[in-house]
């Protein structure tokens, strides 16, 4: 993620306006609007201050790469090295997945705070989703927790089943 979005997500975050997040950090308007429209580049303290301000903290998580792990009807299966973590108002949010993964029922949303439905969902995505849409819809945590209760194709489940037990397992740390 470039710089300026970062900053700029962070301050519509907070709700403050660049004079208001400016005062706050210690730097002046014009300043952060440059460095909002990447026309100057702020150290990375000064990255850390003006998002601290805005009520965020850097921080570094793990870059998640996937592998072809089988196929399955002529697609691959697509698996993380490690489960994706999601913020928790993407995890239990209300969505609608895109036609190219529910195409048979256009326009439907999921309550991801209901059990069944985030099941639903996280069954279509595994059966049918890209990298792109697992980090976007799926929640290592909440997978593990209902993974005994998906109804998943033998080839989805048995690509899955050994990144979805490590995380599983107490003894390991969650990413």
């Amino acid at each position: 993620m470039a710089v300026e979005h970062l900053l700029r997500q962070a301050r519509a975050a907070a709700s403050l306006s660049q004079a208001e997040l400016a005062e706050a950090a210690g730097t002046s308007q014009p300043t952060l609007s440059a460095y909002e429209h990447g026309q100057k580049s702020p150290t990375l303290d000064t990255v850390a201050r003006i998002v601290g301000e805005a009520g965020f903290e850097l921080a570094l998580t793990p870059k998640i790469e996937f592998t072809e792990s089988g196929n399955t009807r002529g697609q691959p299966i697509m698996t993380p090295a490690v489960l994706p973590r999601l913020p928790l108002d993407k995890a239990l949010a209300t969505i609608e997945l895109p036609l190219h993964l529910n195409w048979s029922d256009r326009g439907r949303r999921y309550n991801l705070r209901d059990r069944r439905q985030r099941a639903r969902v996280y069954e279509i995505v595994l059966r049918e989703g890209t990298p792109s849409d697992i980090l976007t819809y799926i929640d290592g945590v909440l997978l593990v927790d209902i993974w005994n209760e998906l109804v998943l194709p033998h080839p989805v489940r048995a690509a899955w089943e050994q990144t979805v037990h490590e995380i599983g397992d107490p003894g390991r740390s969650v990413a």
